[in-house]
């Protein structure tokens, strides 16, 4: 448990500073003043002045925070004047307020989090991909296991082969291959193996009768194949794994705010603080590449829910952000405000709700990962 805990406040902490750390890095070259880089959330333990900049180390071990010079809530801001400074403010730090900057200035500092949450996702995924080698789920079936005087044996199939069809017909789960194999036992089928690129066709008969665990052909499979790359391809590869799980998430969320809207389905695989601290500990239980590909995942999780139009979430902030570049017009920061108070309200609101949910699956001992 202790474990789990730490490493979750680690990953977490990881996650949400490479997220700050894109909103700091944009906002200092392009000349926006950032008043505070904290890590963690206050009360403030230790703060030092470098520069113009407050370093900050604070009391809640979780994450981290930016501060820009003329940045409010709802992601607009004005500045505080005194009569007495009101004109050296305006003529030396007002150009430097992040309200005041261009939109494609503000807009390029909201969704540098965004981008470096998906950068860290894409670096993880092409160094396991180019180092270790990852478990990618495919639509292919994989031998991963032959067993002795079995019909698989005896037919000629290879370990790593392929199984692309039985009886002509294309097959690309484990599943299906199961019950196709069991409704013809004790017939002759075909399959259709792919072996190093090449086309094969053997013939077995599909036992009746079998040792326990060995199953009518006697083969391990799996759709689960080990993607590795040279070091020059990985990070190619790793975009594109990084841009397909990003695809997957919108496609998820999707169908699942369209499946409570018009069915009333509850949502399914939702998780919050504790589900996520409950996957942590699964994941490095299961050692570091695991626990790295897990982190991966994570920040692309980060990145997607950052960008969707909510108010209170960078996206939000982009939403008006882009309402301003097509009119022209800055929306009245009233009810930028409001709309970020009330999308704020909501989020921590199902937050907390799917908290208890978290906890009471915990209780009874189910798990998130799919069985």
């Amino acid at each position: 448990m202790l474990v789990t805990i730490i490493a979750f406040i680690l990953i977490l902490s990881v996650l949400v500073l490479i997220h700050e750390l894109g909103h700091f890095l944009v906002a200092k070259k392009l000349g926006i003043k950032v008043e505070e880089f904290g890590f963690g959330f206050p009360p403030k333990v230790f703060g030092k002045k470098i520069g113009e900049t407050i370093y900050s180390i604070n009391l809640l071990p979780v994450g981290g925070f930016v501060k820009l010079y003329g940045e409010d809530a709802a992601g607009g801001g004005s500045i505080k004047k005194s009569a007495s400074s009101q004109k050296q403010v305006a003529s030396s730090q007002l150009k430097r307020a992040f309200f005041a900057r261009p939109v494609w200035q503000r807009f390029t500092v909201v969704i540098a989090g965004v981008v470096m949450n998906f950068i860290l996702a894409v670096v993880l995924i092409s160094y396991l991909f180019g180092v270790q080698g990852v478990a990618i789920p495919t639509k292919q079936i994989h031998v991963t296991e032959i067993l002795r005087n079995s019909p698989a044996e005896k037919s000629g199939i290879k370990l790593n082969d392929v199984i692309a069809s039985i009886n002509g017909q294309k097959i690309t789960l484990t599943q299906d291959f199961i019950k196709e194999v069991k409704a013809d036992q004790g017939k002759e089928i075909r399959l259709g193996i792919l072996r190093n690129k090449e086309n094969i066709l053997v013939t077995l008969v599909p036992r009746k009768i079998y040792p326990k665990g060995e199953g009518p052909v006697g083969v391990g499979i799996s759709n689960i194949e080990i993607k590795k790359y040279k070091w020059y391809e990985a990070p190619f590869f790793g975009t594109l794994e990084a841009l397909k799980f990003s695809w997957m998430i919108v496609a998820g969320l999707s169908q699942m705010v369209f499946d409570l809207i018009v069915h009333g389905t509850k949502p399914q695989g939702v998780a919050g603080p504790v589900g996520v601290a409950q996957l942590t500990g699964q994941a490095v239980s299961y050692g570091v590449n695991a626990t790295l590909w897990f982190i991966a995942l994570l920040s692309i999780n980060l990145a997607v829910l950052n960008v969707l139009p909510i108010p209170a979430l960078d996206g939000g902030r982009l939403f008006f952000i882009i309402i301003e570049a097509v009119t022209s017009k800055k929306v009245n920061p009233k009810y930028e405000s409001l709309s970020h108070a009330v999308g704020l309200a909501v989020l921590l609101g199902l937050m907390a709700l799917i908290t208890v949910f978290d906890v009471m699956r915990a209780l009874s001992g189910q798990s998130l990962l799919p069985k």
